[in-house]
């Protein structure tokens, strides 16, 4: 199925050929079967940056792009069920606002609501999942994680506000506009959503400084996850594909050698799988002590795998998705980053 409205957004961002091949992979929402031309709704928006952000994904984790080809090559598709971000809590983030602050203003215009909290105290961090109004089970969520530096020595803080500290609010003054616009009409003119689409989708990325060598160091003998943000910042820690049995899967990819989470996450429900390729090993540069920029092979991104089960909904007296997350399994997700740094 094809929305005219999301087609001539994701063309305009990534280009025809890009556009047709996420149309070819990703699930596509039911309830965008029906548009309006020349006026863009939130749940369009917010699809059309979704699949630009996984696109985004996919281009930094070789992996996770080898796995999504060779499910389109044998017929299949992709479920995009949530990508998933870091940031920082912290009383001192340059221009940026203090941890997921900095999304909530561009989630909460698009129709995404919080669905729930999710104590992450092993990592020092919070994590929330936000699903999207218009359509919870097919646009996918938002799982955002807060680091709390407050948790965590006086030098690690003080590491903290020096790579932090330099960060850059990728939103102008004419998109948070259009984002007010957006969270009080329900929908924008194309114009104006072909003009905000690049930002917010910009908006995942590292907008801080070249972090330093020493910086990374004292973030890394502490947290692995604010080490990874240090050099990739609130880029798509990972985005994730539901599947039907994610214990075969994980089998499977393990027989051609990939690079997979040794056991799966079982949530305390007891409807929630989910395992995950390490993540992609990347070249990042670094201020050395003399000043001098130098590289070193850090921890990236990766890809994700999830089974949700169904549960029966007495309100509705229905069968539905079980759409929540676990705090042990995002714990145990969120380790795919913790390799050594190189």
């Amino acid at each position: 199925m094809r929305n005219a409205n999301v087609e001539l957004l994701l063309s305009n961002l990534l280009g025809r050929e890009k556009a047709d091949a996420l149309f070819s992979t990703l699930n596509f929402p039911s309830i965008l079967a029906d548009w309006e031309a020349g006026t863009v709704t939130r749940a369009e928006l917010a699809q059309s940056m979704n699949m630009a952000l996984f696109e985004d994904l996919l281009a930094r984790s070789p992996n996770g792009r080898a796995y999504t080809q060779e499910t389109v090559a044998h017929g299949g598709s992709v479920y995009f069920d949530h990508g998933a971000l870091r940031t920082v809590r912290w009383t001192q983030t340059g221009a940026l606002p203090p941890g997921e602050a900095a999304f909530t203003r561009i989630l909460r215009p698009l129709g995404f609501r919080l669905n729930g909290r999710y104590p992450l105290d092993r990592l020092g961090m919070t994590g929330r999942a936000y699903a999207h109004e218009d359509a919870p089970d097919e646009i996918a969520q938002f799982f955002v994680s807060e680091l709390h530096p407050e948790r965590f020595s006086t030098a690690f803080q003080q590491a903290v506000t020096n790579v932090v500290g330099t960060s850059k609010d990728p939103l102008t003054p004419r998109s948070l506009a259009q984002l007010w616009e957006l969270e009080r009409d329900g929908a924008l003119p194309i114009d104006a959503a072909q003009a905000l689409l690049p930002v917010i989708v910009g908006a995942f990325a590292r907008h801080h400084d070249v972090p330093s060598e020493a910086d990374y160091e004292t973030l890394l003998s502490e947290s692995a996850e604010m080490a990874w943000i240090a050099t990739e910042g609130n880029a798509f820690n990972h985005a994730t594909d539901r599947v039907a049995d994610v214990f075969a899967l994980s089998e499977s990819e393990k027989a051609k050698g990939r690079p997979m989470k040794p056991e799966v996450e079982r949530s305390r429900s007891g409807r929630v799988f989910q395992t995950a390729y390490r993540a992609d090993i990347v070249t990042r540069t670094f201020k050395a002590a003399d000043g001098a920029l130098v590289t070193r092979d850090v921890p990236g991104s990766f890809y994700e795998f999830i089974t949700r089960k169904r549960e029966f909904d007495q309100a509705t007296r229905s069968w539905v998705t079980d759409l929540r997350f676990d705090a042990g399994n995002a714990q145990g997700i969120f380790k795919m980053t913790a390799h050594a740094a190189a």
